[in-house]
């Protein structure tokens, strides 16, 4: 099907996961263009990269090409992020083009390769960029579809000619990753989250075990030790852990060496001693273990993995260093779920004890936000200082009662607040700041950068 196709458009060509899809078409000599709501680096870069890009939602936005040739030769793909009443998705559903789901086409480009995808509530996205990049220390490497930006390659679409293994973050939003056919899956936690899809956690964990029983056959599937899945008998399954020696792949002597982990591995065949990993982070830690075992089983041979540990950079966004200095260390982090702000937030504490930290969070939907109030403010609470910007509500509608003050009133930091956007840098700028830590999935990066040169500048 995908070879009789020339042309793509996109409708949220700027996401994360969608312009992975688009610069694999666009490396394959298809025609790209789509729409997105604003000006991004992403959007920029693949308009360098060949594609054309609209901002505009209206009809008349399509570009010319797709309304003068055949149908048959066009797909139209968008996320779930987009609304079903976006004009121009309801222009193509009315016309009767062909539409797909961005995991429908992420399905069929991967079914006919070697498909390792993972998946989770959390980690995935470091997980499945790790893997890529240990797998591209070997003389096979692989392509890759990540959900984040490689430090390393600065980009989230890796490609090899050489290989048919295929590295997928395989997403549980929306059932995403029912998707895939999976030679390989990793699973690295079950936790509540898109209740407003799932309706509860019971739902979500179904549908992991739908996603854990996809596997091709002779798959193998690799889980972190403790979580609850029914699988079938026949799969080949390994566990990983950095708490519990039971689990096939395990850590033992883990030492903090100028704030880098220095550990052994521990595997069903060998021992590999004195591994280094090039991110901190306890929870970047249990990431690396469920990355090596996928290389390991993957025939990674032994100075292939230490190499790529040691000179992993890490993801945008993921527990990303700003700055780091003796005067000031500010840190960005995509976390925006409970699970998530506690293991961030513990992971700074453990780094830099004694230490102030001021967290800043920005809220990710209305819904998530009324999920977890409690959780949330429990989370929060680990900071000496929590700043709260208000919700940001991607492809939601208000809920009255649901805001940013839900979560403040139970917080019990001394210090707290609640500012605008507009206000936070200025705020920032008479606070005594030692360790600072921006939080959350909506656009709160904007400010990643007006903060660094405020602080930069500050503690010169």
């Amino acid at each position: 099907m995908i070879s009789k196709i020339n042309t793509y458009y996109f409708i949220g060509i700027g996401g994360i996961g969608m312009s992975a899809l688009a610069r694999f078409f666009l490396l394959n000599g298809k025609r790209i263009s789509g729409y997105d709501k604003n000006h991004s680096d992403i959007t920029n870069t693949l308009k360098n990269e060949g594609a054309e890009i609209v901002f505009d939602e209206s009809i008349l936005a399509i570009p010319e090409h797709l309304l003068q040739i055949e149908k048959e030769s066009i797909a139209i793909i968008y996320t779930p992020a987009i609304p079903l009443d976006h004009p121009q998705l309801v222009y193509f559903t009315q016309n009767n083009f062909r539409i797909f789901k961005r995991s429908e086409m992420l399905g069929e480009i991967t079914k006919n390769n070697k498909c390792l995808a993972v998946a989770g509530t959390h980690g995935k996205t470091t997980v499945s960029t790790l893997l890529s990049h240990l797998l591209n220390q070997t003389s096979n490497s692989c392509s890759a579809f990540l959900g984040g930006i490689s430090k390393n390659y600065k980009t989230n679409f890796l490609h090899s000619n050489k290989s048919q293994r295929m590295v997928v973050e395989a997403d549980e939003f929306d059932r995403s990753f029912l998707t895939l056919n999976p030679s390989l899956s990793i699973i690295t936690s079950i936790d509540a989250d898109h209740l407003d899809i799932y309706g509860n956690k019971e739902s979500i964990k179904e549908s992991f075990n739908l996603f854990a029983n996809k596997l091709y056959e002779n798959g193998i599937l690799i889980y972190k030790e403790g979580l609850e899945l029914k699988l079938n008998e026949k799969i080949k399954k390994f566990t990983y852990s950095i708490k519990s020696e039971l689990a096939d792949f395990h850590i033992k002597d883990l030492r903090v060496i100028d704030g880098f982990y220095k550990f052994s591995l521990v595997s069903p065949e060998k021992t590999i001693n004195n591994l280094v990993l090039g991110l901190p982070g306890r929870f970047n830690l249990e990431n690396a273990v469920a990355a090596s075992a996928a290389a390991i089983i993957s025939e990674i041979s032994e100075s292939e993995l230490r190499l790529g540990l040691a000179t992993f950079k890490g993801v945008v966004r993921r527990f990303d260093f700003q700055l780091r200095n003796e005067k000031i260390v500010f840190i960005d982090d995509y976390a925006h779920h409970p699970e998530e702000i506690k293991a961030c937030l513990n992971s700074v504490k453990e780094l830099f004890p004694n230490k102030k930290i001021t967290a800043v969070f920005q809220p990710h939907l209305f819904t998530r936000t009324r999920d977890f109030a409690n959780e949330f403010s429990s989370a929060l609470s680990i900071a000496n200082e929590t700043i709260l910007l208000p919700i940001y509500p991607a492809r939601e509608k208000p809920i009255e009662g649901i805001n940013s003050e839900l979560l403040l009133k139970n917080i019990t930091c001394k210090e707290k607040q609640i500012c605008e956007m507009t206000e936070l840098v200025n705020i920032l700028q008479n606070k005594n700041i030692e360790i600072i830590i921006t939080m959350g999935a909506g656009d709160i990066d904007k400010l990643v950068k007006p903060i660094k040169e405020m602080l930069e500048k500050k503690y010169e």
